[in-house]
C-alpha cells in the first residue's frame, strides 16, 4: 500500500487529464488500496486561482476530490509550524505547506515541481 500526497497540479491531471500522468502513478492513484490524499492547500490555491482567472476549473473542486475517492487532508497546526521553519528553497506558500504535510504525515508526494527535491521527503514524479 501507497500513500500518497497529491501535488495541486497532479490533481487537476488525475481528475481531468489522467493521460499526462506517468501509467505508475496514475495506476497507484486508481489502485483502491492505496491512500491518495489531497491537501486543503491544493483547494484553497485552484479556487483563489479560478476566482482570479488564472485557472479555469469548474467550482466545487474539494467536493470533486472527495467524489473521486481522494482523502481530504486538512491543515493543522503541525503542519503550519513545520512549513513555517522549512528552508526557504521554495517561496510557494501551497507547496511549503504541501511539503509540510507529507513530511509531517509520511505521505510520498506527487509532483513534477523540481524544487521539492531539495528537501527531506518522499517524492514521487507525477509524469
Amino acid at each position: 500500500m501507497r500513500q500518497l500526497l497529491l501535488d495541486t497540479h497532479t490533481a487537476l491531471w488525475a481528475l481531468s487529464a489522467p493521460d499526462r500522468l506517468d501509467p505508475v502513478i496514475r495506476d497507484a492513484i486508481e489502485d483502491p488500496r492505496n491512500v491518495v490524499a489531497v491537501s486543503a492547500a491544493s483547494v484553497w490555491e485552484v479556487e483563489i486561482k479560478r476566482v482570479l482567472g488564472k485557472l479555469t476549473a469548474p467550482t466545487g473542486f474539494g467536493a470533486t476530490c472527495v467524489e473521486r475517492g481522494f482523502d481530504p487532508l486538512s491543515i493543522s497546526f503541525e503542519h503550519a509550524e513545520v512549513a513555517a521553519c522549512l528552508p526557504p528553497h521554495h517561496a510557494d506558500p501551497f507547496d511549503r505547506i504541501l511539503i509540510a504535510q507529507a513530511i509531517t504525515e509520511g505521505l510520498e508526494l506527487v509532483s513534477d515541481d523540481r524544487a521539492f527535491a531539495r528537501y527531506d521527503v518522499r517524492l514521487a514524479p507525477a509524469t
